[in-house]
């Protein structure tokens, strides 16, 4: 099976006929509008089989599977304590394993935005955790850990480790968190911007995986500030 997490960084109506030499069987999908509510008859067609969330029509989080496959929205909690946090959207795959697409959002938190976000649904749903590809755009690396902060990104990644889960680019380069040589976005499509803050983590189950590759910037810049992540197992 071969997965792609992409920030589209919107519209992807006109950008998803992009993605068929990718060959995924999955596609999940940051910043692209609810299919359902599309007048693009195309895109609709193409997206026949999602799962989508987002507060607007316009730009949210979607999991994009071919015919085959089914996919089952897992009843999760986005609730921390009195908060939401968004976007996460769990599902299984074909009744076999946990899909958790992941976009992280500011979610107009004055103290837990972005990764803060994914340390709070670790906190309400880590127990769930079994069989798992997490995957999408976390907002996040550890080179903006701070000191007295309990929620960083070393943080939620030691979390996961508690369940065995780790990332798929780490693991693969042997690289360590905060020292990724190879970006996953640009900021403001520039390239002397650029930072590793896409990811796939998995359970040990998909740990000795057949293939993982980032998308190279001069393929994607014009479309998207990110390139996409693929991961074959």
């Amino acid at each position: 099976m071969k997965i792609v997490s992409w920030n589209c960084n919107g519209a992807l109506r006109n950008k998803f006929h992009l993605l068929t030499y990718l060959n995924a069987d999955i596609f999940i999908i940051q910043e692209c509008e609810n299919p359902t509510l599309s007048k693009h008859k195309e895109y609709q067609e193409w997206s026949h089989n999602h799962l989508w969330i987002g507060d607007s029509k316009n730009k949210g989080l979607g999991v994009f599977a071919k015919p085959s496959i089914q996919i089952d929205k897992l009843d999760w909690s986005c609730q921390y304590k009195d908060h939401s946090v968004k976007y996460f959207l769990p599902c299984t795959i074909n009744k076999s394993f946990q899909l958790l697409a992941v976009w992280t959002h500011r979610n107009k938190s004055p103290n837990f935005g972005y990764i803060g976000q994914f340390w709070k649904y670790l906190h309400t749903n880590l127990v769930h955790f079994d069989e798992i590809i997490i995957a999408g755009d976390l907002n996040s690396n550890a080179i903006w850990d701070q000191w007295d902060r309990w929620w960083n990104h070393t943080d939620v990644i030691n979390m996961l480790k508690e369940k065995r889960i780790e990332s798929v680019y780490h693991s693969s380069s042997g690289e360590q968190q905060g020292f990724e040589t190879t970006p996953t976005f640009f900021l403001q499509k520039n390239e002397n911007k650029p930072y590793h803050i896409d990811y796939f983590l998995v359970s040990p189950q998909f740990q000795n995986f057949k293939d993982f590759k980032i998308g190279k910037r001069d393929e994607w810049i014009k479309i998207s500030d990110h390139v996409p992540l693929i991961f074959s197992f």
